[in-house]
């Protein structure tokens, strides 16, 4: 057995970095508490090359001892805790005193720190060592910069993603920094560009259009409730706004952006059956007893354990209940109108006197189509009798030429009535007859030569093998399909059987980049949060081939100038659940995309059954066969029941 020996300091704050510092996103996060721990007004982040070469937190707030700089640095040193009785009642966002020592362990730090704003000192750290400490001069607060970022633990720099990516969870991490402190400042900007700044005047809403946009702050609820142990306080989305995944809600609880499966469904719950599967748009901000909150439970703080979690639940639930309802009673169809005695007096007087107005039609009424158009006004009752009788004589008159020109057409009709059956051989005949023929007499053993022997199979033999055999239409029945080939039952369903034929139609017009497009007279405007803006940007090229024509607009804004005809239905909605896909999407190449987005648009094109005619039913069997999976939708919906015989005669057990 090797000998037990102690770790040397250094390896030891690399570690306990590793549970602290996984990205630099992580970094940004604890640099950023401890500010607001300082009780700042105003926070600057700047990132450089998405947090991988250099990160800047500056903030206003108390500052740093010049003889406290070392002690801020080492492990387990903190100004938040005293005793273990403190360790119950947490009300900061840091209290481990491992963020500045873990940063320090893995990077390169340098500190500028005041705490009068006219004498300051300027420290650097780098691997765990303190390299110089001086006097500097400064305004009031702290600025501390990170720089090359596990420089020292190269086998870390494995495991984060893109410089977009690493970006993207910096955004994010702020995002939720300043929905939970709308009183604080916030700017985030990286290489020099302002990715977001919020005004720090603690109006939530006006934090919620900075960072999901204007549109999405206008239809934001207010949500309040409070019990004897917990207060809360946010906005949630009305009904019909929704995403497509949980990544729009956030819960914050004394200020800390956490987790938690509970309090998220506790959140939906409250929607009932209003989101159709989707997730809204969310802000809760909870304020508890310390002593209810038990934060110490993971390393990044994101966890916590709650003592009273089902009492919490229930009053989220409430209160979101509550907001939704005063928003549906303030929708038009809930404004009754108020009760008037008189009012209802004479309009029951009203009812009650016979012939008030005649409005009985001749009995050989018919409606022209002059008279669609026939101007309002004319309520003499008088004038009223003397037109009515002079439209009877003219419909009279032409009632009798209809009925004669009705029997000169009788000997030679101009149309197919498909009720009748013809027994003429012309009308069986299509437009490809010639072509089929021509196909039949090149196969053996029409073409002669040694292939005679061959079997004779055609290219749509061929295709039916592999795919729906040519089915008989025996008729419809709550929008399902009944058919039979050889003696086998086929049980269709008429929705997911026209989603597959339409996500093999859009699917083809995308990957042939043959997108008919409709143009727009004023273009749309898209507003994103900072997030899915810097997303949408790198996939414009995509979109482009999905067709749909949009431009970057800045301030996390797109333009759309047209769009793919395909789209059905309110084009807003519509691309705004086509965008919301590809966000949350984990797709990388362009193919699955293409696919994803052909699959999402058919079930948005074909929602709801519809009555079939005979010749639209046949029509839809006939299409089916050349599809590219007749038996199920591109969700994996089934769409084709096959019985045999041998099924048939199981069900009512024959031969028993």
């Amino acid at each position: 057995m090797a000998k037990i020996h102690e770790l040397p300091e250094n390896l030891t704050n690399q570690i306990a970095a590793g549970e602290v510092i996984e990205r630099p996103a992580s970094v940004v996060k604890e640099l950023v508490e401890n500010a607001i721990d300082a009780q700042a007004s105003r926070i600057r982040v700047e990132v450089q090359h998405s947090g991988l070469k250099q990160i800047s937190v500056q903030d206003n707030g108390s500052g740093i001892a010049p003889d406290q700089v070392d002690l801020a640095f080492m492990r387990h040193a903190t100004s938040k805790i005293q005793d273990e009785h403190d360790l119950f009642n947490i009300a900061t966002l840091g209290f481990r005193g491992e963020a500045l020592a873990s940063i320090a362990a893995v990077a390169h730090v340098e500190i500028l720190t005041s705490t009068d704003g006219q004498t300051a000192t300027r420290a650097a750290f780098a691997g765990g060592v303190k390299k110089f400490q001086e006097d500097a001069g400064s305004a009031k607060g702290t600025k501390i910069t990170v720089g090359d970022i596990f420089y020292n633990t190269p086998a870390r720099l494995k495991y984060l993603k893109s410089p977009k990516t690493e970006l993207l969870k910096i955004v994010d991490i702020v995002n939720r920094i300043a929905l939970g402190h709308p009183e604080i400042s916030l700017t985030l900007a990286s290489d020099g560009k302002v990715l977001l700044r919020t005004p720090g005047n603690g109006n939530l809403k006006q934090d919620v259009a900075n960072i999901y946009g204007r549109k999405v702050a206008e239809k934001m609820l207010t949500v309040e409730n409070e019990d004897p142990d917990f207060t809360l306080y946010g906005l949630v989305s009305e009904a019909n706004l929704t995403r497509s995944s949980r990544n729009f809600i956030s819960i914050l609880l004394n200020g800390r952006y956490i987790k938690n499966y509970q309090l998220s469904s506790a959140l939906l719950d409250g929607y009932g059956n209003k989101l159709g599967g989707k997730y809204p748009i969310a802000v809760l901000a909870i304020e508890a007893d310390p002593l209810l909150v038990d934060v110490n439970v993971h390393p990044t703080k994101e966890e916590v354990r709650l003592s009273k979690e089902k009492e919490l639940s229930r009053l989220i639930t409430s209160a979101v209940t509550e907001a939704l309802m005063d928003e549906d009673e303030a929708s038009p169809l809930f404004q009754l109108t108020p009760f008037k005695d008189k009012t209802q007096l004479d309009q029951l007087e009203f009812n009650l006197k016979p012939n008030v107005v005649d409005t009985r039609r001749p009995d050989d009424f018919q409606l022209e189509v002059s008279q669609v158009a026939e101007p309002e006004g004319k309520t003499d009752i008088t004038n009223k009798k003397e037109t009515e009788s002079k439209e009877t004589k003219e419909t009279a008159e032409k009632k009798e030429n209809k009925q004669e020109e009705k029997e000169e057409k009788t000997s030679a009709p101009e149309y197919v009535d498909l009720n009748q059956v013809r027994e003429d051989d012309q009308y069986v005949l299509t437009k490809s007859w010639d072509q089929h023929v021509k196909e039949q007499t090149a196969l053996p053993p029409f073409a002669g030569g040694e292939e005679a022997a061959s079997p004779v199979t055609s290219k749509a033999d061929q295709l039916l093998r592999q795919h729906l055999p040519a089915l008989r239409l025996l008729g419809q029945m709550g929008g399902y399909l009944l058919a039979e080939h050889e003696g086998d039952l086929y049980l269709l369903d008429q929705v997911a059987a026209r989603r597959r034929l339409e996500y093999d139609q859009i699917l083809a017009s995308l990957e042939k980049d043959e997108n008919y497009q409709q143009g727009l007279l004023e273009p749309l405007v898209f507003d994103f949060s900072v997030y899915d803006y810097q997303k949408l940007k790198d996939q414009l090229p995509l979109l482009r081939q999905l067709g749909l024509e949009m431009e970057d607009f800045g301030q996390n804004t797109l333009l759309m100038h047209s769009y793919p005809t395909w789209l059905k239905g309110e084009v807003t909605v519509q691309v705004r659940e086509l965008l919301d896909q590809l966000l949350s999407s984990r797709e990388n190449d362009g193919k699955s995309l293409l696919k994803l987005v052909a699959a999402k648009a058919a079930e948005s094109n074909v929602s709801r059954r519809v009555n079939l005619t005979g010749a639209e039913a046949a029509d839809l069997l006939l299409r089916l066969q050349t599809a590219s999976d007749p038996y199920r939708d591109a969700s994996g919906q089934v769409a084709v029941v096959r019985l045999s015989q041998n099924d048939l005669s199981k069900l009512f057990k024959k031969g028993k």
